[in-house]
């Protein structure tokens, strides 16, 4: 009797499942949508994009769906049907009708961790108040005028601890940490802000992980993290308010959000740092990691970067730190910086979420579904770049070899969301290669392959063996 009860269950599961796929891939068909597969029921193919992100190369999932569906194809991730796109003019289509025919939405396991408050799920009026206010203590001129001075400082006293043996990825996201606690809360390095890293360590690690904790020992991990971070802030939130109150003033981020109209609560404040301290700390180290390692594996451009950077080094003194004049004189950094950031993807795409029937390329995204405009695949398609998928830094001479660079090349976003740190992380990427081409020798300590958009937890350190220069040698190749 048990096994026709089991026999019985296991058949109407079955019946039950196969109904389900093909009374949606019905309803599919009748709503236009673009072409794919939802994958598997409630899961659909999240745990395909989750696998191809851990690896080194997570060009598969939308590779394969690409060549099979086209460049705008559905799927089903992180618990929602997505519309993914890999047009450029869609992706341009998306971005610049922000507020209007999309609005900013992001899977639960991202948004939890941030808050509900961060930068990047604000909406309408309050996200372009609170995005001008960003951009303003990262434009231009302020890191000319101030915050040059501590990127100068914060990168050399971390160069100045590196031994013979250095794991680069570990080292990136001190000093862009560092830098970032400085920008918005005027903190130095020290044990405070080393605590409050190691805690961040453990939230991005719940970015790109199904956002279940009783399933997830990696996002359960991360929330428990996250309540650590909120709470280490909070504490700094409530004596800088008590000292603003009492007349103290800083010049920092933290002290612009206080002073606001806005009127905002210490957990506002908290969700909107938490966020902005991911922005500066994860995308930024990445970055800087992978274009050493693209330059290793890339000899004459290491040669031709280490040749600019001593002939500014020439005219310096060993302790004398760089200017706004010396970074504005590094043309061929400006093309490593550029192709580092289309091969390495600092913002992979964006998700957003129709507000409305929207019909786009002959196809229908019914409102309410979210979208994802790929940024990644169109730097890395052939057919706007010569050879994609190797790194080529001459390619940004002359802008050879691109086409349609308002479409295809989007490393920060774009539109009302346009990534408002874009200029401090082109800054801080140049003066760190100027300090390291110019005091350090270096090659890979072993092999280790790094992971294109690494996830903490998966990612290696890429470790390197350095050997200090004397001031004015060459540096060997």
């Amino acid at each position: 009797m048990a096994f026709f009860v089991y026999y019985y269950l296991c058949f109407t599961a079955v019946v039950s499942a196969v109904f389900f796929l093909l009374l949606r891939s019905s309803r599919l068909r009748r709503l236009c949508l673009p072409p794919g597969n939802l994958g598997l029921p409630f899961v659909g193919e999240t745990l395909q994009l989750i696998a191809a992100y851990k690896t080194e190369n997570p060009e598969p999932f939308i590779d394969e769906r690409v060549s099979r569906y086209g460049s705008i194809f559905t799927t089903h991730v992180f618990g929602e049907p997505t519309v993914f796109s890999a047009d450029p003019e869609t992706n341009r289509f998306i971005l610049q009708n922000e507020g209007k025919l999309f609005e900013c939405s992001y899977p639960g396991s991202i948004s939890n961790l941030l808050g509900k408050h961060s930068l990047l799920l604000m909406k309408g009026s309050l996200h372009k108040r609170m995005h001008s206010l960003t951009m303003s203590f990262a434009n231009s001129s302020i890191i000319r005028d101030h915050l040059l001075v501590d990127i100068d400082r914060l990168v050399r006293l971390n160069l100045d601890s590196w031994t013979d043996r250095v794991f680069l990825m570990e080292e990136a996201k001190k000093i862009t940490f560092e830098l970032t606690v400085k920008q918005l809360m005027s903190f130095d390095p020290g044990e405070w802000s080393e605590s409050l890293r190691k805690e961040y360590v453990l939230v991005i690690e719940g970015f790109f992980t199904v956002p279940l904790p009783l399933f997830s020992t990696t996002y359960r991990r991360a929330i428990k993290a996250r309540t650590k971070v909120a709470e280490a802030l909070s504490l700094i939130v409530r004596e800088r308010r008590k000292e603003f109150e009492g007349g103290e003033r800083k010049n920092d981020m933290l002290a612009a959000l206080l002073a606001g109209d806005d009127n905002f609560s210490d957990e506002e404040i908290v969700d909107f740092l938490v966020a902005l301290l991911v922005a500066g700390y994860e995308t930024t180290s990445t970055i800087m990691t992978l274009a050493v390692k693209f330059l290793t594996e890339t000899p004459l451009a290491l040669a031709q970067l280490k040749e600019e950077h001593e002939g500014i080094r020439a005219k310096k003194s060993e302790s004398e730190a760089l200017e706004w004049i010396d970074y504005k004189s590094m043309p061929f950094t400006q093309c490593v910086v550029n192709e580092t950031l289309r091969v390495a993807n600092i913002i992979s795409g964006v998700f957003r979420r129709a507000m409305t029937d929207i019909n786009i390329k002959g196809y229908t995204i019914p409102k309410g579904w979210r979208v994802f405009a790929s940024f990644r695949a169109v730097h890395l398609d052939h057919d706007h770049f010569k050879d994609a998928r190797t790194f080529n830094p001459w390619r940004w001479q002359n802008n050879s070899g691109m086409s349609c660079p308002g479409n295809v090349y989007t490393p920060f976003g774009g539109g009302p969301r346009l990534c408002p740190g874009y200029e401090l992380a082109r800054v801080e990427l140049s003066v760190f290669l100027h300090h390291l081409v110019t005091r350090f020798s270096w090659v890979p300590a072993e092999e280790d392959k790094l992971v294109f958009f690494p996830t903490t937890r998966t990612q290696k350190r890429y470790p390197i063996n350095v050997q200090r220069r004397l001031q004015n040698a060459t540096l060997a190749t």
